[in-house]
């Protein structure tokens, strides 16, 4: 197989969603050497020209997510008169969803990352959990689900899952010879597991 394969990754974003879709993507070719090159947060016609000078020194293939109308516009002409394979990654969902809608795009770039009531809930789950791990802080009573178990039976991980999903979690060791709070007998709320 020869190569590398030169392809190119623009984003006027992070490039999370791109960066995905192209792992995802390259790795149904096993023994393709690839060489990436990627460009984020593009948002100007510089920046804009130095992927494509970037493009025109190491022709390849070129995959973008850029929501700007008049960019993506020159980016597409530009691309082009290189005579490159491109595909724009956004285009074929945005474009169905579009006529879906039946309303028109609002060009928001990064939009997916906006900070809404559920992700603040998710944080302060997170930071419940942090602070009621492993017994640190038995003022349990605002839990939604405490973990009981022996050290080294994924208290901690558990919590930490279910607090990214926005439940407050927490969790209480159980160690030999000694008893478990008392307060964990009193709760009616929580949902208590033992592990």
């Amino acid at each position: 197989m020869s190569g590398p394969f030169h392809v190119h990754l623009i984003s006027d974003a992070t490039g999370e969603t791109l960066h995905s879709v192209a792992k995802a993507a390259i790795a149904q070719f096993e023994g393709v050497m690839v060489q990436q090159h990627v460009y984020t947060l593009v948002r100007s016609d510089r920046q804009l020209q130095r992927a494509i000078d970037q493009i025109r020194e190491h022709p390849g293939l070129v995959l973008f997510t850029v929501v700007n109308a008049r960019l993506r516009a020159e980016l597409v002409g530009q691309l082009n008169l290189l005579d490159v394979p491109f595909h724009d990654v956004m285009d074929g969902p945005v474009s169905l969803m579009q006529t879906y809608f039946n309303v028109q795009t609002s060009e928001r770039i990064g939009g997916q990352h906006d900070i809404d009531q559920k992700y603040l809930h998710r944080m302060e789950a997170l930071n419940y959990c942090i602070e009621h791990d492993d017994g640190g802080n038995l003022d349990l009573g605002s839990s939604e689900v405490i973990l009981v178990g022996a050290s080294r039976t994924s208290k901690t991980p558990t919590c930490v899952y279910l607090a990214i999903r926005g439940i407050r979690a927490a969790n209480v060791p159980l160690v030999l010879g000694l008893e478990p709070p008392s307060q964990l007998l009193t709760f009616s709320k929580p949902l208590i597991v033992g592990l």
